[in-house]
């Protein structure tokens, strides 16, 4: 009996491991995938939408370490943040705010939504989708001190900025959450064990 739950919880801990790795490599490959488009110096990629489903599929232990893990594989070097960069120096960039509210926001998505699933509360896409908010919410709350204060910009010249941001974000939380939900309705063991 005792081997049983050591096997059991082997097994555990190496799947929380590559769910950990797997999904900071998605965010890896999305932080490579930007629009042409530039708010204030930060570029528009598709990094929060790994970000917050991460957040939706994980729950908030397992998000919050796979983001962790990402940033960290990018401060030691590999270029793995928007644009191809990695090391230290992005810290002095206008986009570090963002970049470190990051795991954060996606232990907030992943948090709500299994805060609502233990109490019960429908329907889960209601609040798969409020997680998701307020983790943009913290990512902005982060981003835009952040980014006026590198810029040199007022606080609110980079709220301004930040604007540009919403109908993007709006998109890929709404991605976020229906590629989540699809992805717990295909793997509802997912949940249960975060």
């Amino acid at each position: 009996m005792n081997q049983t739950v050591t096997t059991v919880r082997r097994a555990s801990v190496t799947t929380d491991l590559a769910l950990v790795a797997t999904f900071a490599a998605l965010v890896a490959v999305c932080s490579l995938v930007s629009a042409p488009i530039v708010v204030g110096g930060v570029p528009i990629t598709l990094q929060t939408f790994a970000v917050l489903l991460a957040g939706v599929v994980l729950g908030a232990r397992r998000a919050f370490l796979a983001i962790a893990l990402y940033i960290v594989v990018g401060l030691v070097g590999v270029p793995v943040f928007a644009g191809a960069t990695g090391g230290f120096g992005v810290l002095a960039g206008p986009s570090v705010g963002y970049l470190l509210s990051f795991p954060f926001a996606a232990a907030v998505a992943g948090g709500w939504l299994t805060l609502a699933q233990r109490r019960g509360w429908r329907p889960v896409a209601v609040h798969a989708a409020v997680g998701v908010v307020l983790a943009t919410l913290v990512v902005y709350a982060a981003g835009v001190p952040v980014l006026a204060w590198r810029t040199g910009m007022s606080l609110h010249a980079a709220f301004t900025y930040n604007l540009g941001f919403v109908p993007f974000d709006a998109v890929k939380a709404a991605l976020a959450v229906i590629v989540g939900l699809a992805v717990l309705r295909a793997f509802p063991d997912l949940r249960r064990r975060a």
